[in-house]
Order: structure tokens, then C-alpha cells, then sequence
């Protein structure tokens, strides 16, 4: 029997059944039995080679993965970023990748403004001490008037702009191709952005190019009370870099959304101006579902045009 991979951490497997159901060859759908970001080694064992299509998330389709598949002709990735696959080696294969740019735009974003928010107004803090029956009332700072620098300004990055400007920030943007936009917001070098910026958020993918875009060099740059938000993708930010940037009070607090390596377990976790999250951008209900829907139909547009469904 031929198979479908759903190698995110979860997923609503109902979605299946519209296609499953008017296929003329039984398919079986295979779910991602750790419920957690996959390492190289489970996918590859998870791949077998009656897997004829997966819906990926963000675990690492090398090209030792790819190249050990049977089978394989479709990969649809749940979500935006494809810096994941190996999209030469895949070429090179015959394999199919598609995904989903859309959907993750709005709670992406949503995120990048709850951690600035957050960080701002110390609402983790308050609410720690309140739990530990301490009352003290923590002075925060206002986005209002405050400067915010968007490196990368794609679908995510322009819908920051957005809310933050709602907000009364001002806009910088660091993009390597020139912006179209309101005269409000200035494109400015990456020097010019981290030195001027009282926020910096990335939105970037992750390539071999931008390993450690954001790393001593570039905090030195910062202001000492500089905001830093990677709500991107892991190994955007040098995170050894980071930790020594905050404890030296180089820079005043950072929001990180994705790891080098998740689950995270390193020593961020023990400052009280870094706020965690599990790598949850895209994980709004409304938008997951719209993810999840176009995941499944591109998986099977592909495999109907393979005439392997």
C-alpha cells in the first residue's frame, strides 16, 4: 500500500479523507510518532520506501535523506520556509516541493508583536512575581515613538510593519533587494538598521549564507537598550553571541521563537529578559487550519499530475 508522511507535530488527519476517499489506490497516512520536530536519522527511517508523498514541517530533508527514498515524489511543506530541503538535491531526485506562503504570514507576525510587546512591558515578569506573591509593579517602556528594524521584508516582514506602525513606531527596513513602500518606511544598510533600531526583528530565511547573520559583531553595534526577536528560523543568531550580548548588558533583552537545536534546553532560559517560546509562530488555529488544507492539496494536485493518485 502506498503512503503519505505527515512528519509535522501534529496535524488534523480529517483533511485526508475528501482525497483518500476517491482515490483509486488505497493510501495509508503515516503520522509523525514522536509529536515533536524530527531528527535527521527518524525521518530517514520514517521515509520507507512505500512513502509516496509527505507533508513536511521543519525537520531536515538533507540530501542524504532525499537520496535514501525509494519512492518519494512529492514533498509538501506545511508552512513557508523550504530552507529545510535540499531543493537541488530534490530537483536532482525528481522530487515535487510545494508550500505554503500564505497562511503563516498573520500569526507569524501576531507572535513577532506579542514578544515585543511582552518585552517592552515585562508582562512575563509581573507575572511571575504576582504567582510568587510578589506585589512590584515593573516600568516598562512605550512602542509608541520607538524605532523597529525589520531585517527581511517579505510577506511576514511587511505585515510587522504594519502593526507596528498602528503602534506609532517608526520603520527601518534591511533587505538585499530594493522595497516598494510608503515613504514612511526607509530601506536603510544592515549597519544602519542595527545601530539606529530600538527593536530588531528577523524575518529571513534560514541559508548557509545567513548561519549566524546576527552574531558579536553585529550586537556591538546595537544601542544597550536594544530589543533583539528571532521569529524566524534557528541559526538566524549566533546564540552563544546572544547570551554573552545579555549578560554583558551589550543589548537589553531578546525574544526568540527558533533554536539552533529543538527542543531548546540552553542557558537563555535562565535570564529573565529573554522570553521562550516553542517554536510556534505559525501556530494560530485559524491559520494552521488554512496551512494544513493547502498542505494536502498541493500534496495531491502534484500526485494527481504523477498519476499516482
Amino acid at each position: 500500500m502506498q503512503k503519505i508522511l505527515v512528519t509535522t507535530s501534529s496535524f488534523d488527519v480529517s483533511l485526508f479523507s475528501n482525497f483518500i476517499g476517491t482515490s483509486s489506490k488505497p493510501i495509508e497516512v503515516v503520522l509523525n510518532p514522536f509529536k515533536r520536530k524530527l531528527s535527521e536519522k527518524e525521518v530517514s527511517e520514517l521515509l520507507t520506501s512505500d512513502v509516496i508523498g509527505m507533508i513536511a514541517g521543519v525537520e531536515p530533508l538533507t540530501k542524504k535523506v532525499l537520496s535514501g527514498t525509494k519512492n518519494l515524489k512529492v514533498i509538501s511543506r506545511c508552512g513557508v520556509g523550504l530552507d529545510t530541503v535540499d531543493l537541488d538535491a530534490a530537483k536532482e531526485l525528481g522530487i515535487c516541493v510545494t508550500n505554503t506562503p500564505d497562511a503563516p504570514t498573520t500569526p507569524v507576525a501576531e507572535l513577532t508583536m506579542a514578544h515585543m510587546l511582552n518585552l517592552l512591558r515585562h508582562l512575563c515578569i509581573a507575572n511571575e512575581q504576582i504567582r510568587n506573591l510578589k506585589w512590584e509593579p515593573q516600568m516598562g517602556a512605550l512602542l509608541y515613538g520607538k524605532t523597529v528594524g525589520i531585517i527581511g521584508f517579505g510577506r511576514i516582514g511587511r505585515k510587522v510593519a504594519s502593526l507596528a506602525q498602528a503602534f506609532g513606531a517608526n520603520i527601518l527596513v534591511y533587505d538585499i533587494f530594493p522595497i516598494t513602500s510608503p515613504d514612511s518606511i526607509k530601506q536603510k544598510e544592515l549597519h544602519q538598521v542595527l545601530i539606529n533600531s530600538d527593536i530588531i526583528t528577523l524575518h529571513l530565511p534560514y541559508t548557509i549564507e545567513n548561519h549566524h547573520f546576527i552574531s558579536t559583531e553585529q550586537f556591538a553595534l546595537m544601542k544597550p537598550t536594544a530589543l533583539v526577536l528571532n521569529i524566524s528560523r534557528g541559526g538566524l543568531i549566533n546564540e552563544t553571541s546572544l547570551l554573552e550580548a545579555l549578560q554583558n548588558n551589550r543589548i537589553a533583552g531578546a525574544g526568540i521563537d527558533a533554536f539552533e537545536n529543538e527542543p531548546y534546553t540552553g542557558p537563555l532560559r535562565h535570564l529573565p529578559n529573554v522570553l521562550l517560546t516553542s517554536h510556534m509562530g505559525s501556530y494560530a488555529k485559524e491559520a494552521r487550519q488554512i496551512q494544513e488544507q493547502d498542505a494536502v492539496k498541493n500534496l495531491f494536485s502534484k500526485l494527481t499530475e504523477l498519476n499516482l493518485y
